[in-house]
């Protein structure tokens, strides 16, 4: 499992780390990965059989968007070679190059490989890898957060996320009213930390939604954005009251790094 909170620097050093072809990568893809803002990922084909005869193969492709605004990709395979329990990771910089790796290992014919990742993600153009990773700022729609609130010190929770903000547009008197009748809570991430690099230093956002139940029943949230894209590279939080002031107020921070 990968971790949410990781950054696009720490996945790319672990991704180089546990492949055992990375020194086989171009040199001039690794110095373009170097610039790395954010990155997707997204399981392409998967075939599990018993371990013990070797059949146990996963296919990923991870994209990354550049500070040029050109998107890369990686290819990973994973797989238990026959008699073996440790997973091996090796990793290629295109399709036709994964699809003669799995031919090889797996005594496959390419072009059948090759057809199994195209109906597995027909959308192959960069320009919908870079539409996705773009949408690190877009708005997701209500349907796409589940919630599942926690009855708890939620009035409390309120005070210290406002406590905290250092914006001086922060919600004022007004919310912190409202929120004092908040009964239950649920914290929701909903733009995972990314890295920055400008100037020999990084940058990390983060946006969390706190959606708060109040006592007649209707539902409020808090928008808090952690970044250290601070002058001395502290970390610093932000409160608002909508997702757009918030997916907003990201863009404005980020401006000055890219």
């Amino acid at each position: 499992m990968s971790d949410p909170y990781e950054t696009t620097e720490a996945h790319l050093d672990r991704l180089l780390g546990r492949a055992l072809n990375s020194f086989d990568l171009p040199d001039r893809l690794a110095e373009r990965l170097a610039t790395a803002l954010a990155h997707s990922s997204s399981l392409h084909t998967t075939r599990h059989g018993p371990a013990a005869a070797g059949q146990w193969r996963e296919i990923r492709r991870y994209t990354y968007l550049l500070a040029d605004g050109d998107s890369v990709a990686l290819w990973e395979l994973a797989h238990r070679p026959e008699g073996s329990r440790a997973i091996r990771y090796e990793l290629f910089a295109s399709r036709p190059e994964i699809c003669l790796a799995v031919a090889r290992l797996f005594g496959e014919v390419p072009s059948a490989v090759a057809r199994d990742l195209t109906e597995a993600r027909a959308e192959e153009e960069p320009e919908s890898d870079i539409a996705v990773l773009s949408a690190l700022f877009a708005n997701p729609t209500p349907a796409q957060r589940h919630r599942e609130y926690a009855v708890e010190e939620s009035a409390d929770h309120a005070r210290r996320v406002l406590r905290r903000a250092e914006n001086p547009d922060r919600p004022g008197e007004r919310v912190a009213l409202l929120l004092r009748t908040a009964y239950a809570h649920r914290i929701t991430q909903a733009f995972g930390t990314r890295q920055y690099l400008a100037d020999g230093r990084d940058a990390g956002f983060s946006l969390y939604e706190h959606a708060f139940i109040l006592l007649d029943g209707s539902e409020f949230s808090l928008w808090e954005v952690e970044h250290t894209a601070t002058p001395d590279g502290r970390h610093m939080c932000e409160v608002y009251e909508t997702e757009a002031a918030a997916r907003g107020a990201m863009k404005l921070r980020a401006q000055p790094l890219r």
